[in-house]
């Protein structure tokens, strides 16, 4: 049997019982994206128009709501309005990474209420399992989606060897709400002893660091192309941020324009690796 990754985004929708693994795989294959805007922006209205720009291209918007100056509650209620809209799935790049009962408060307490409106959000595996533990008593029964960090996009990360094998194996024993990685390959079979079976699991794999024109940044952010991450090393999404949007914020058209060559590169590149 083919490895999962192989398979059309819509045939592996059927193989997750978590909501918000299907939710986007679903989104993806019916959209025909695999691509995820990070909207890194300090202003709110710059924050819903470049979502209500992109949101027809992408499968997913990543977003950073605590770094929003202007940030109130009705932001919310238009980021959720704009996913239905444009149907996409949302995810909140909090990188949680405290114990259990912290974090449990940080997903569903205080200002930003994460857990009622962002389908999938990630943590640090550094706490150990609590910290996926106190954030599943949050987010499963609204039907949420964990991803850890497993790899890193930065120079020097030391999110690799080791640190990647437990990150896995933590992910393996809370299958039900750890949907995948976010990765620089695949995960499948990491962290197995040389007696254990390579198991027939369907991680998702969301991958920062994209890029067409350029190989890095100042501060040490590394790039690679949709091609290298989708069809090379078998990633299922492409998270990609200022090479959609650029620094002319208002240039909606051009914003739009770069979204849908990201979208293209990306999806071409999973048709060469499926049908390959």
């Amino acid at each position: 049997m083919p490895p999962p990754y192989t398979l059309a985004y819509a045939d592996r929708a059927t193989r997750h019982k978590n909501p918000a693994a299907k939710l986007l795989l679903e989104t993806i294959h019916r959209k025909r994206s695999n691509l995820a805007v990070s909207v890194d922006v300090t202003q709110s209205s710059d924050f819903l128009a470049i979502i209500d720009a992109v949101g027809p291209l992408v499968c997913l918007i990543k977003t950073h709501i605590d770094i929003l100056e202007d940030f109130d509650s009705n932001l919310i209620n238009k980021l959720v309005e704009l996913s239905k809209k444009h149907d996409f799935v949302i995810f909140e790049d909090r990188k949680f990474a405290d114990i259990g009962n912290t974090v449990a408060l940080q997903y569903s307490s205080g200002v930003h209420k994460i857990a009622s409106w962002s389908h999938i959000t990630n943590a640090h595996p550094v706490p150990g399992p609590s910290v996926i533990s106190g954030l599943a008593a949050v987010g499963l029964p609204l039907g949420r989606g964990l991803l850890l960090l497993a790899e890193m996009s930065t120079k020097g990360t030391l999110a690799r060897g080791e640190y990647t094998d437990d990150a896995v194996r933590m992910a393996r024993s809370n299958s039900e709400f750890v949907i995948g990685f976010i990765a620089q390959r695949r995960m499948d079979g990491l962290g197995l002893g040389p007696s254990e079976a390579k198991l027939d699991e369907d991680f998702l794999i969301l991958t920062p660091g994209v890029g067409l024109e350029v190989k890095g940044d100042a501060m040490g952010q590394q790039y690679r192309t949709p091609d290298e991450v989708i069809r090379q090393n078998g990633c299922d999404v492409i998270i990609v941020g200022r090479g959609v949007y650029g620094t002319n914020l208002k240039d909606v058209e051009a914003i739009r324009q770069r979204a849908e060559r990201y979208r293209q590169e990306g999806w071409d590149a999973y048709l060469k690796r499926t049908q390959s």
